[in-house]
């Protein structure tokens, strides 16, 4: 009881990374529903989406028929969906001491948008902290593979790819440097887990970190 209680107090920001293919959505949801059969209060919800309005910003960015979209735009449009997103879910479940674990955040842009797409961290880092105010993660979980792995991941078993999906080799290579300068910068908050082995071994790995922030 008194471990239940202590877990109420304070609800923490957990979000999982890793470039298309690491199975974050896997590895995420897996160990979450674990968890919450074990008595944790955690919400599992992701980017872009989690709401009804964020979902809807969601299926403009991935709908595979925007080619011509500007990349300051997607870039843009991924800021309106965070800040909506975190107002309307992320933030009123922390306050009620629920553990919040979402699939990507802020994290996805300064790889995807600020280094994928040459826009520049720093721009992408400026315009996310006037979305989100400041509010980063207490902990990221970094699902590390490499882009031809996650490629071959992502064509194996999708059968319709996204718009990001299918951006050419190039591009996920420079998102995979961008996580790699990302997890540098943020090394307080990350903690890497080898994302080539077997789904099972990573769902392990994560739930025993996850279990371990939540108890500590």
């Amino acid at each position: 009881m008194r471990g239940i209680m202590k877990r109420m107090k304070k609800g923490l920001f957990i979000t999982f990374e890793g470039p298309d293919g690491s199975g974050k959505t896997t590895v995420s949801t897996s160990v979450v529903e674990r968890l919450q059969k074990e008595g944790y209060q955690v919400k599992y919800t992701r980017e872009p989406g989690g709401s009804n309005i964020a979902e809807e910003i969601r299926n403009i960015i991935l709908d595979p028929k925007n080619t011509e979209m500007d990349a300051r735009c997607e870039a843009l449009l991924y800021a309106a969906a965070r800040r909506q997103h975190l107002v309307e879910k992320v933030l009123p479940a922390l306050n009620a001491g629920i553990t919040v674990i979402s699939d990507r955040f802020v994290d996805s842009s300064l790889a995807y948008q600020g280094y994928g797409r040459n826009i520049g961290m720093e721009e992408i880092y400026s315009i996310n902290m006037f979305a989100i105010e400041g509010k980063l993660p207490d902990k990221t979980i970094y699902l590390d593979v490499d882009a031809q792995t996650g490629l071959e991941r992502i064509n194996a078993n999708r059968t319709t790819l996204d718009r990001l999906d299918a951006e050419s080799e190039a591009f996920h290579n420079r998102v995979y440097e961008g996580y790699e300068k990302v997890v540098e910068k943020y090394k307080d908050r990350m903690v890497i887990i080898d994302a080539s082995r077997p789904v099972e071994e990573v769902i392990n790995d994560a739930y025993l970190t996850l279990k371990g922030l939540l108890d500590d």
